[in-house]
């Protein structure tokens, strides 16, 4: 069966995905503003004041992490290797994130970082520099902290609570509770829209890819014992596959309800780690250690070896992809270029998560500030608490 151009537009509709609770919020805007979505990187580190690595604590706006490191590479003469970071940061945003650039005996240029060649809705400010004696590497920061505007808000229950002023408490009082819900017991840990690309034409240059023969491996010198294995270049093809192939997963867990109970035959992840465990039941040990939020159930991020499920937590994996002929395809293709499987957790732990209410000229704005680990989403937290989410990004100032 051939997989249809509307099948993945429907797939990778992350608006659809469902949620374990109903969102208290109908309808809300981010991003009308630059302001309106702030990313802060977390990255807790002592700098030795020694070292040829310079790094730069910059501010950003309208521009992305890779332009800005091409900036760096051309202010500082280096080669672009030679300037790193941690994460990519959204274009449209007001984010702070640090750089690093190996500077042969420490020659700095004579000119002061000033980038001319930005348009008006572009902005960089260098916040601190300190003297390092390591390269900064993808993947380095801890977490990241979101301060997040909603606007344009209506609610779930109430067509117009802002004509009756008691009515209007007590449905704000019912989205903080919402809020405190789920700053206890988390969210869906699924991969946003971004992930997929518009319309889910990642997914269909995945599909692309996979139609290719795969790559053979190189030839390695007889004095090397190790293998080589084939350099896989098109790593956001891969991991569009690879999270469309999860969030069908978490999906069906979430409406089973056992997206945070777990199930037999369960990978667990330790929270705030990479370590992961397996267990053929749940004991009253099990339960407590999930309810307490000290482990997490996890999916797979599909590949070969993926050995470690067992019982029905494999049996929902394997027959989610079976079922489908576009994830079938994707997991095929995987394979086949010999991606091994990991496991990501299904549950999204909020840290730190508070909020106020703004009153503005057309309504009310609610304001988040919370912190993710590295490699989760913030429109996760938003698709919990907003039904129809929009983004003014065009618009932003």
């Amino acid at each position: 069966m051939t997989v249809q151009d509307h099948d993945i537009t429907t797939a990778t509709d992350t608006a659809k995905l469902p949620q374990p609770m109903q969102p208290p919020l109908k309808q809300a805007t981010y991003k009308a503003h630059t302001t309106d979505f702030v990313v802060n990187e977390l990255l807790p580190l002592e700098f030795t004041g020694e070292g040829e690595h310079l790094w730069l604590h910059i501010q950003k706006s309208g521009m992305n992490t890779a332009y800005l490191a091409k900036l760096l590479s051309e202010w500082a003469e280096i080669p672009l290797r030679d300037v790193g970071f941690s994460g990519l940061k959204d274009r449209h945003a007001l984010t702070t994130q640090w750089f690093s650039l190996r500077i042969p005996k420490k020659q700095l240029p004579d000119s002061e970082f000033a980038p001319v060649d930005i348009s008006a809705n572009e902005s960089v400010t260098i916040l601190e520099q300190q003297w390092h004696n390591k390269k900064l590497n993808r993947g380095t920061h801890r977490a990241n902290q979101f301060i997040i505007t909603l606007r344009d808000i209506e609610f779930a229950d109430i067509d117009n609570p802002f004509s009756n002023p008691e009515q209007l408490l007590s449905t704000k009082q019912a989205v903080e509770q919402h809020l405190t819900t789920i700053s206890q017991s988390g969210v869906p840990n699924y991969f946003g829209s971004q992930r997929f690309g518009r319309s889910g034409n990642n997914i269909r240059e995945a599909l692309s890819l996979f139609a290719r023969p795969v790559p053979e491996a190189r030839p390695q010198p007889n004095k090397s014992k190790r293998k080589r294995v084939p350099r896989e270049q098109n790593t956001m093809e891969l991991s569009a596959a690879r999270s469309l192939i999860f969030n069908k997963i978490l999906a069906v867990r979430v409406g089973d309800g056992s997206w945070n109970t777990g199930l037999a035959g369960e990978v667990f992840n330790l929270d705030g780690s990479g370590s992961i465990f397996a267990s053929d039941e749940i004991d009253d040990t099990l339960q407590g250690r999930l309810e307490s939020g000290d482990i997490h159930p996890t999916a797979v991020l599909w590949g070969t070896a993926n050995d470690k499920v067992s019982g029905q937590a494999a049996d929902i994996e394997n027959d989610i992809v079976a079922q489908s002929p576009l994830l079938t395809q994707l997991a095929t293709g995987l394979e086949q270029r010999n991606i091994k499987a990991q496991r990501r957790a299904l549950r999204l732990p909020i840290e730190a998560l508070s909020w106020q209410w703004q009153d503005i000229e057309d309504g009310q704005a609610l304001i988040l500030n919370f912190t993710l680990t590295t490699g989760s989403f913030a429109t996760s937290v938003l698709a919990s608490l907003v039904q129809e989410l929009s983004t003014s990004s065009s618009s932003m100032s």
